[in-house]
Parts: C-alpha cells; structure tokens; sequence
C-alpha cells in the first residue's frame, strides 16, 4: 500500500485547484478521477455551452447586421463544426489543467475510488485494483444531471445537459422541463438555430432562485423569440415514444409533440459509488455531504468541497472551496465566505447577480431600497446596439450599504463583479457614486444606478 499525504477524489474545479493549493503547500497530492480532467465544468458544462453559445450570438449579430449599417447575406449555422470547435476548445482547455497539475507534481489515478475506510481508498483502474491511504482526504465529486423517475432515459429522444453537448444535428423541436439556468441558456443556444422550443417550469417563474423583476424581464424577452412557456406547469407523463420524437402531456391538460425533449431539473450530488457507508459521514436529506466554513466534514482529516456539498453549484465557488480545503488540511485556518458569489446566466441577454434581492432583504427584516438604471439609457449600450436590460443595486436604506445587484443586458456576466467587490467590502452607494467611470462604458450604469439611490441622478430624470 502506498501513502499520499493529500488524497484528493475528483479533478473537477474545486478538486485541481486543490491540489495545486495543496502543492503549493508542499504537500504530497495525488488525485483520483474516474473520468476526465476538468469535471463537469470543463468538459460537459460551463466551457462547452460557452462554445456553443458564443457561436449562435454570433449568428445573431450576423442576422442584425443590417441595423449596424452593414449588409451581408443569409447567415446559416453549420452545426457540425460549431460541435467541432467546441471539442477542440475543450479538448485545449483539459490539456491546460492537465500541464498545471504536471508542472506541480501531482500524481493522478483514472479510476473509480472507493473508501474503505477514514484513511483507505480502494481504486478500480483499467489495469485492475489499487489501494492508497492518505493523511487528509478531499472529496471533490462533483454531481450528476437529476432525473425523473418516469422518464425512459434510454430512448435516444430523451437528453440530460450532458447529452445535448453531443447532439449531431439540429433538433427541429425540443421540449425543455425545467426553466432554471441550464434550461434557459440551452433555449438561448438552440432557439437561434431554429429549433421550436417550449419551456415548462413547476415554480410560478423562470429562472426560480433569481430576483422576479430580472425572471420577468428575460420570459418577455424568451417569449417575443416565440419559445413557448408554461410557468406553474408539470410534466405529467410521456404519451409515447417513437423513433423520430415523443408526445408529452402536462399536468394542465396540454400536449406537445417533440423531436427531442430535454430535462434539465438540477443536479445531485455524485456519491454512489464511493463508500460511504464505510463511513460515518454526515449527509443532507438531498445527499449532499455536510461541511463546515473550513470545508471540514464531521470525519476529521475528510473534507468536501464543490457540488457534492451543494450550496452554490458554480465553478468558481468550487475554485475557492478547494484551497480552502487545502489550506486547512494543511493547517492553515482558512474559512469560506459566501456573501459575495457572482451567479452569471449566459442566456441572451447575460444574465449577473451577487448578494441580497430586495425580497430576500425583506424576508431577513431589512429596510432596502431598490435602485435601477436601464440600458436603453447608456450611451455605449446604444452605440452597440446593446440597449436591452437593465440594471438594479439593492440599498440598505440608513447607511446606503450596497447588499446586492442583479444585472440583465450585455456582458452582464462581467459587469457583476464591481458590485461583488462593493459588496464584499461594504461600499456604499456614496462611495460608487463618487467613483468616476469612464465614457461610454457599460459600467457606467453602476455609477449611474449608485447615483440615482443618493438622489443625485445624472442621465436619468
């Protein structure tokens, strides 16, 4: 039996950026992956729907090239080498973590890992079983599409997000259950491309955990697209399944007849398979490992980080949680700080949130105000042609305290980050406000909507 001093289990985002953390540290780090290098993010997630969808934006920009002054012919997406070039970008990218796991000298091990107990990983590998025992164990699993259990996920018409990064051809109609993130930016790849699109969602919004204000405004924007959708809605069965399609039916009597339909209903943690019955490891009622700030599970020595703890399923919480772990399986006392996440939907229009919305403020009994600047009121946004969407900064009333900020419009995703760093250091809108920007940007509207709540608006009456 060989000895690693740092075991980490997955070489998704939370876990290669421990072992580089860990590495740094001096530690001896060795990471076991069943699959690929990168997790979910990398290679079926966050890169490749980026791909793709930096693709149909510009396809969109093609087609209103004529309202920039430019005539080009008819724009045509050819979708093999969309797909092409989304492998190969992939493809470059795990080969780039691949390197910086290398140039830090940390071992890796494909295969399936398996506790035997607090210390002991029993790994199946291609060339049979091995066993390694590790001073601290970081579990970095990641997790899986979430299922239903009336769905036949054999039938080829039947997609999770994994399956829809390696379609072949456009479908012609796709049927998305479950209006939340996933389910929105695969509308925003697909719906450019000509597919029919209808969206149910069970919640009495799209887009369920974001501020309503910023749901309404992109189910208008959906809607004028004609994606078709059914808010309060269930699927309730899947009539038939045939080789070119399904018919479903709602829970409100409606039925769809569909090329392909795609459930996209959240993520659950992936567990199964590692042994945790060997140990007594705390989990949720939702599967999800129990940690603390310090990312430490009630197992001393065994920590958890990334989707497999639930919490905010994003990459770059993952990134930080894992040198959290890192650091304090190393004994340095690190603890995470969740007030100021950045949340980026890469629908079209991007879609950015950090911190409070107005209603969660009420909900914790703070007096907040709501402070908004629309884009049709910037003159870069005008300039591009970008005038969609609209900006809002959530106000604590008496110290002016910026608790949150939801973004809808162009590179929303980007614009987010200067109301994190607000956040993160309680600026006021005082402070922002007085911050000057430059012209014509974007960002500007921060200042702008900073402004407005200080009763000092500028560009707005």
């Amino acid at each position: 039996m060989s000895n690693s001093k740092i075991i980490i289990i997955g070489a998704g985002p939370g876990g290669y950026v421990a072992g580089i953390r860990a590495a740094q540290l001096e530690a001896d780090v060795t990471i076991i992956e069943e699959n690929q290098i990168g997790g979910t993010c990398l290679n079926r997630g966050c890169i490749p729907t980026k791909s793709l969808l930096a693709s149909t934006e510009a396809l969109l920009l093609v087609r209103r090239a004529s309202e920039l002054g430019i005539e080009v012919g008819e724009a045509t997406p050819n979708f093999s080498r969309m797909m092409e070039r989304k492998n190969r970008i992939v493809s470059g990218l795990r080969g780039g973590v691949d390197y910086l796991l290398k140039a830090n000298k940390i071992k890796v091990i494909k295969g399936k890992a398996n506790f035997l107990d607090s210390h002991k990983i029993h790994i199946g590998t291609d060339a049979g079983a091995q066993k390694l025992e590790g001073e601290k164990i970081i579990i970095a699993s990641g997790s899986k599409p979430g299922t239903l259990p009336f769905i036949d996920f054999d039938h080829s018409a039947v997609l999770t997000s994994e399956e829809a990064l390696e379609l072949k051809k456009i479908p012609k109609s796709l049927l998305i259950i479950g209006a939340g993130v996933i389910g929105c930016e695969f509308s925003s790849i697909f719906n450019p491309l000509g597919t029919k699109i209808t969206m149910v969602e069970m919640m009495d919004q799209i887009l369920p955990t974001e501020d309503k204000r910023i749901a309404q405004a992109m189910q208008q924007i959906l809607q004028k697209r004609e994606i078709s959708i059914f808010t309060k809605t269930k699927l309730e069965k899947i009539i038939e399944y045939r080789e070119d399609g399904i018919t479903a039916r709602f829970d409100n009597g409606e039925e769809v007849i569909v090329e392909k339909i795609l459930i996209s209903v959240g993520r659950e943690a992936n567990t199964e398979g590692l042994g945790l019955e060997n140990l007594s490891l705390k989990v949720s009622k939702e599967g999800n490992i129990i940690v603390n700030e310090k990312m430490e599970t009630n197992l001393e020595g065994i920590y958890a980080i990334g989707d497999v703890v639930g919490g905010y399923l994003l990459a770059h919480v993952a990134f930080e949680e894992g040198i959290v772990a890192a650091e304090n399986a190393l004994g340095i006392d690190s603890k995470i700080d969740y007030t100021s996440v950045p949340n980026c939907i890469f629908t079209s229009p991007q879609i950015g949130t950090v911190g409070l919305t107005l209603d969660k403020a009420k909900e914790e009994e703070i007096e907040a105000k709501l402070t908004r600047f629309p884009f049709a009121a910037s003159g870069k946004a005008q300039a591009a042609g970008e005038k969609d969407g609209f900006l809002q900064l959530v106000v604590e009333e008496n110290s002016g305290r910026i608790l949150g900020g939801q973004i809808i419009g162009s590179h929303a995703a980007d614009l987010i980050h200067e109301i994190a760093l607000a956040i993160r250091w309680g600026l006021t809108t005082e402070q922002v406000a007085s911050t000057i920007h430059a012209h014509p940007t974007l960002s500007e509207a921060i200042m702008e909507a900073a402004k407005k709540a200080e009763g000092k608006p500028i560009h707005l009456k």
